[in-house]
């Protein structure tokens, strides 16, 4: 497994910015793991990936809906919040229906209950506070995955 690449972003826009990049580079099938605590920036780094994906509404975090759809232009983004789901309840939100739509891109936050769920080759994106701003760590898990992070550096 590589080592992750890490870059440190300053605000909300450079977040949605770094999303943006990301996004452009997505296809059907590819999955990215948020990770952070709250606050983070996930949800924020979320916007950017689906707006560059064409999805023009309004992009809020699926806490407590625990998954919402979002129709790009080509994708539809499932953004997924596992925050509030056990392991054992993982299944029944339909998380298997998400990841095997090949017309679909999976972003999902606090991704440790899904892990029997997810695929071997993933992008990893750890958001973590530091002053004024973030520390952005990006991980491929597989080729494809490895790709993206490499394209991001």
């Amino acid at each position: 497994m590589r080592r992750a690449s890490a870059r440190f972003v300053p605000d909300e826009a450079g977040m949605i910015a770094l999303g943006r990049r990301l996004g452009r580079k997505l296809r059907g099938l590819d999955v990215v793991c948020l990770e952070g605590e709250l606050g983070a920036g996930k949800t924020t780094m979320t916007k950017g990936i689906a707006a560059a994906l064409g999805f023009r509404g309004r992009v809020a975090s699926p806490t407590f809906a625990l998954a919402r759809e979002y129709r790009g232009r080509r994708w539809t983004i499932h953004h997924v919040d596992l925050y509030r789901v056990s392991r054992r309840e993982t299944g029944d939100i339909g998380l298997e229906e998400f990841l095997s739509d090949p017309r679909g891109v999976c972003v999902i936050e606090w991704p440790e209950a899904g892990l029997d769920y997810l695929p071997k080759d993933r992008l990893l994106v750890r958001l973590r506070p530091r002053r004024g701003g973030r520390l952005v760590s990006l991980r491929g898990l597989g080729p494809r995955s490895r790709r993206l992070a490499a394209g991001l550096g």
